[in-house]
Formats: structure tokens, sequence, C-alpha cells
């Protein structure tokens, strides 16, 4: 069945942005020929953003746009290098995906799809180009949860099966294979600015940086003599921020390099992430993190020294006394930005305050007591009632908590409820749904979704959960 001529992914408005940049910062690649395609995953939660009604969009849509790439647009490997566990790397780049297209959603913000595990690039390095199923499955549910939870992060658009063997030294082979879309603010990582400098082009250096401040932050005047420091400013606080998303979530990505970095301050490309099961800096995603750079507490640390590193490039065209200046702030935005989320997923920011108590004395139980971190939120916005305000006993009456570590807390959280009215009730749940998930998306449910898709290709389990992560 061919739908071309109708297909609204093909139909978009695609704007040639990142291309008319020039070939200094890209490849033009083929995509792979896959002998098969079925459709896993369709994210209609997506499709109204790009003025889409779900009814128009048939399942052979995405897999003529995403999985046979059918179309004439040219495709894009992006040229980048970076900082791997802190050593410089300069050969990646695009491996195994490119820049599809780049499209303007309803609100006017421009957004990229790009593909991984589309085929072999100039940047493969040896590798096959393509992503495991089990690799796919795990970044939609990372994506679609740090969504939930108010995370600023790319979503995954479709993941399409594609029908070939791959042999993997950290999953049983052979196994899967999958092609899969991923909705973006940018393709641009810190690692884009270090090749330039690597290259010696601060030319390009600086074109670069005057299309991202003009595509990503209009609100800086391009024409200002300082608006490449506010750039900057404006960068580090962004990335506190997402720093401090990711903690509150209790996220750990596992691969922190600077080719992981984006200009925008987006999070994005999950591959050894976790989420933690109890509350512990040292906790580490990736096997392969033997000295836990990565750890979920140095989270922070990391983003920061990144955030140092990108200077290099950039003092190309801003002055170093700036760049630090503007550096030096990224503690305070984090722990601003980190109080704040903290108090969302509590159910209270904008009612209290000052929250730093409370939020100190959450970590302080939740840390001692192991107390399962995810659990402790669910319990906390499916147990609240009225009650509490009057007893403080009641207060997570049913969580089984063990009262030598959480005695504090408890009475630190009945005084702060002792302040606002019974009537803030509503507004507290509201805020608690809306920042937590319902879900603990644990490694072991993780593995229970995949093994039944190896074992009997049964995909009722992640369509139930992908649906329970996505609950309003």
């Amino acid at each position: 069945m061919t739908l071309n001529g109708d297909n609204p992914f093909l139909n978009l408005d695609y704007e040639p942005a990142l291309e008319n940049l020039g070939e200094d910062y890209y490849d033009q690649v083929p995509a792979a020929e896959f002998p098969q395609h079925i459709l896993r995953f369709r994210n209609d939660d997506l499709l109204p953003k790009l003025g889409l009604r779900v009814e128009q969009v048939e399942d052979e849509h995405f897999i003529e746009a995403f999985g046979k790439f059918q179309g004439v647009r040219p495709f894009l490997a992006l040229r980048y290098h970076g900082y791997q566990f802190g050593a410089y790397n300069p050969s990646l780049g695009d491996g195994r995906g490119f820049l599809y297209g780049q499209v303007r959603g309803v609100d006017g913000e421009l957004y990229d799809f790009g593909t991984k595990g589309s085929g072999q690039t100039p940047y493969s390095r040896g590798g096959d180009g393509r992503l495991t199923l089990k690799g796919g499955v795990r970044e939609v549910l990372a994506a679609e949860t740090l969504h939930k939870m108010g995370v600023t992060t790319s979503r995954c658009l479709s993941l399409v099966e594609t029908g070939e063997a791959l042999w993997r030294g950290d999953e049983p082979s052979p196994t899967r294979s999958s092609v899969m879309i991923r909705m973006s603010r940018s393709h641009i990582r810190f690692g884009t600015f270090e090749r330039l400098y690597y290259i010696k082009r601060p030319d390009l250096i600086k074109k670069l940086l005057d299309f991202v401040i003009d595509i990503y932050y209009p609100e800086i005047n391009s024409n200002e003599s300082d608006c490449y420091g506010l750039f900057y400013q404006e960068l580090v606080q962004r990335h506190a921020q997402l720093a401090a998303q990711w903690m509150a979530a209790g996220f750990c990505h596992g691969v922190l390099n600077t080719d992981n970095m984006s200009i925008t301050g987006e999070s994005f490309d999950y591959g050894p992430y976790a989420f933690i099961p109890t509350y512990d800096p040292s906790f580490t995603a990736a096997y392969f993190d033997y000295a836990k750079r990565y750890s979920y507490g140095n989270q922070p640390l990391i983003v920061r020294v990144n955030l140092e590193m990108l200077q290099l490039p950039l003092m190309t065209i801003v002055s170093p006394g700036t760049l630090e200046a503007a550096l030096n702030n990224f503690d305070d935005y984090y722990q601003t930005a980190y109080t704040q989320e903290m108090l969302k997923k509590l159910g209270l920011y904008g009612l209290i305050q000052d929250g730093n108590q409370l939020v100190n004395v959450t970590i302080e139980a939740l840390k001692k007591s192991q107390f399962p971190y995810h659990q402790f939120f669910i319990d906390l916005m499916t147990q609240i009632n009225q009650g509490w305000w009057k007893d403080k006993s009641t207060i997570l009456e049913n969580s089984n908590l063990a009262e030598i570590h959480w005695e504090n807390w408890r009475q630190v959280y009945y005084e702060t409820l002792s302040n606002l009215s019974p009537d803030c009730l509503d507004e507290i749940t509201k805020q608690m749904n809306q920042f937590n998930s319902k879900i603990s998306l644990l490694r072991p449910q993780i593995e229970f979704v995949w093994e039944a898709i190896a074992n009997e290709n049964n995909w009722y389990p992640f369509n139930q959960l992908v649906s329970k992560i996505q609950a309003k």
C-alpha cells in the first residue's frame, strides 16, 4: 500500500535551517534499507504539536516516513567531537543517525526529527549504524517518564522494528533491530562547537553561535555587543535547571559526555540510564563507569564541568572573564531550581515562602531510611487527605516508615501543612500528579516488559506501561 502523496509527515513544511548553514557542519548521508518494517510505537501525544490530528495519521504513514524514509529531503549527519569520560575524542559525529528534518510546531518553535539506528555514516567507526530494539524500547520509556515528571526532554515520535539480527556485547545476541525518531529542540551539541575549536575555525564557531541565538534564544538581541555573554549565561541557567530536574526525578543519565549535552538545555540520548531505587548519590547507571564519574550525585558537578569545557571554543569570541562570571552563578541557579523541583513533587511549589527546610529533611529521611525513592512520592500523592492537617500521626501512616528516620520529616511536613488552609488540598494533589510518575520505572520493570517482547513477542505489557506513564 502506498500512501506517499497523502502522508502528513511527508507534507509537513520542513525548514532547511541547519542545512542552510552549509556543509562545514554536516555530511549528507543515505538511510539504510531494512528487510522489515513493523511499527512498534507511535507517539500520538506529539502529533497535535505538529498540527496533526491523530485520526488523520495512519500507522503506514509512520512507516513510510520513518522506516522506509521516503521523501526527497537530504539527510544530514552532523559533525561533532566531545569529551568522553574526561578524555577528548575527535572521532565522533552522528554514527548511527542523522537529522531527518526540521519543522515548526504550532507553538512557533523549531523542532528537529533525529534518527537513531538509521544506518552507517562517515562517523560509524566500524559500527553497523543500527539500534537494538531493546535500546529503542528503553528510550521510549525513559523519555515519556521524564516528560511526565516535568523534565525538559526530547521524546520519541516513533519506533519501527526493522527485521535484522544484531550482535552486541551488552545484550544477549543476536538481538532484534529498530529505527527510532527522536523529536527534540535541536540536534546541536556542545561537541559541535568543540570540533570547530579543534579544527581551528573560529569563523565557523561565530556563524554557528549566531544561528543558535537567532533560532533558540530569540529573547537575546543578536545586535547587542554582549549577546554572546548573555547566551552563555542563559545556557548555564538552563543546564543548572536541567540537572536539578534530573536529581528531583531520581534519574541518572549514565553518560554525560559533552556530545550528549544539548545547546538548548534539553535532555536526550538515553543509553545506560536508570532511575534510582533509593536515594543514593553513588548510584551509577552505566556498568562500564567503574570510577562512578557519572553517578547520580555527580550529575550537577559534571554538567558544570561540561559547561566549563565549552568555554574553550566560546573564548574565541567571548572574553574569558565574561564566561567565568556567568559560570560562577551555576551553583546558585542549581540550588534554587532543585528546591523548586522538589517542592513541585511535594505539591507545595508557590504555596510556601521558604521550602529549603522541608526539602532538606525530606532528602535526609530518604537517604537514611533508604525507603524506595519513587514509591515515597507515589504514596504521598495517593494517601494525602485533610486528616493530615489535624493529626500528624496519620501522615503516610500506611507506608511502613521507620519512625526513627521519619519523625523529624513528619513534624516539619505537618507544620508546613498547618500554615496552609486544608482548602489547598486540591492544588497540592494537582501538583503532585503533574510532577510525579505513578510508575516506578526501575530496571526490573523495564526487564519485565522486554522479556515479554523478547520471549513471546508480547507487546501488551509495554503498551500498558506507556499508557500508564502518559496518563494525565
